[in-house]
C-alpha cells in the first residue's frame, strides 16, 4: 500500500473541521485525555496506538485555540516528532512535543493549547479501484503548560472555585492558577454541557441559578479522570 503524503495532508488538514468524541470511528486511541508539560521537563512523551486493521497516515500539530486553524498558518512555541508519520495495523507511535520558547507564556497561571492528531487512512489499490471515499479523523485534546511554582494542587483546583449568580445565570470564579475543566453543571434539575474555567478569571455558564441553591457536576482531573463535585451558590 502506498500512501502519499506530500499532497494529502495539507487538503484534509485545511478541510477537516469535525472532531471525533472518544475516538469512536477513529482508528488511533491516544494514550490520555490531556497532556501536562512542566516547566522543568525537557519534553513530553504522547503514546498512540493504531487499533484498526489497516495502516494509516497521521499528521501532528499545536494550536492556540482557533479549532480552523491550518498547521502552517499557526505560530507556536511547541515542536512536535515526527509530525508525520505511518502507523501500521496494531502499532503503536511515540509523539515527542518539546518547547522552544516558554516565555511566551504567562509564569504565574496555566496556559492552555490543543494537541491535534489526523488521521488518513491508507488508499489501497481495491478502494482506489471501487472509488470509495476516504475519511480523515481528527482529535484534538488540551495541551497545558504549567510553570514551575504555582500554589496548590491542580486537582483540588475545583474546590476553590466560588459560584455565585450575575443577571440570573452561574458565574464560577477561579482564584487558582489552574485551569479547571468542567465536564457537566447541574442546578435545580438542569444539567448543561461544563467548560473550561480558566485560572485567574471567571466564567459565566448559561444555566439559570439562584443564591442559596447547590451547583453539582463533574470535572476533569490532571489524570483524565472525571470526578463529581458539589458546591453552594452565594
Amino acid at each position: 500500500m502506498n500512501i502519499s503524503i506530500s499532497k494529502t495532508l495539507p487538503i484534509f488538514a485545511l478541510l477537516c473541521a469535525t472532531f471525533i468524541s472518544g475516538q469512536a470511528l477513529a482508528s488511533i486511541v491516544i494514550t490520555g485525555t490531556r497532556v501536562i508539560y512542566h516547566q522543568d521537563d525537557k519534553e513530553v512523551s504522547v503514546q498512540m496506538k493504531n487499533v484498526g486493521a489497516s495502516p494509516v497516515l497521521i499528521q501532528s500539530w499545536v494550536d492556540n485555540g482557533d479549532a480552523n486553524a491550518t498547521p502552517e498558518n499557526i505560530q507556536t512555541p511547541y515542536i512536535i516528532t515526527p509530525p508525520v508519520n505511518r502507523v501500521d495495523a496494531g502499532k503503536g507511535q511515540t509523539l515527542r512535543l518539546s518547547l522552544t520558547n516558554p516565555g511566551v507564556f504567562a509564569h504565574d497561571r496555566e496556559s492552555v493549547s490543543w494537541l491535534n492528531v489526523l488521521e488518513i487512512p491508507a488508499k489501497t489499490k481495491e478502494k482506489t479501484e471501487l472509488n470509495t471515499l476516504q475519511m480523515a479523523f481528527r482529535t484534538r485534546i488540551k495541551l497545558f503548560y504549567r510553570p514551575a511554582g504555582l500554589k496548590g494542587d491542580a486537582n483540588e483546583a475545583v474546590k476553590s472555585l466560588s459560584w455565585s449568580v450575575s443577571n440570573g445565570q452561574l458565574k464560577a470564579s477561579n482564584p487558582t492558577p489552574y485551569n479547571v475543566s468542567l465536564v457537566t453543571v447541574k442546578v435545580n434539575g438542569h444539567t448543561i454541557d461544563g467548560e473550561m474555567v480558566p485560572p485567574l478569571s471567571s466564567l459565566t455558564l448559561k444555566i439559570n441559578a439562584g443564591a442559596g441553591a447547590n451547583v453539582s457536576g463533574e470535572y476533569v482531573n490532571d489524570f483524565g479522570a472525571v470526578q463529581p463535585f458539589t458546591a453552594a451558590i452565594k
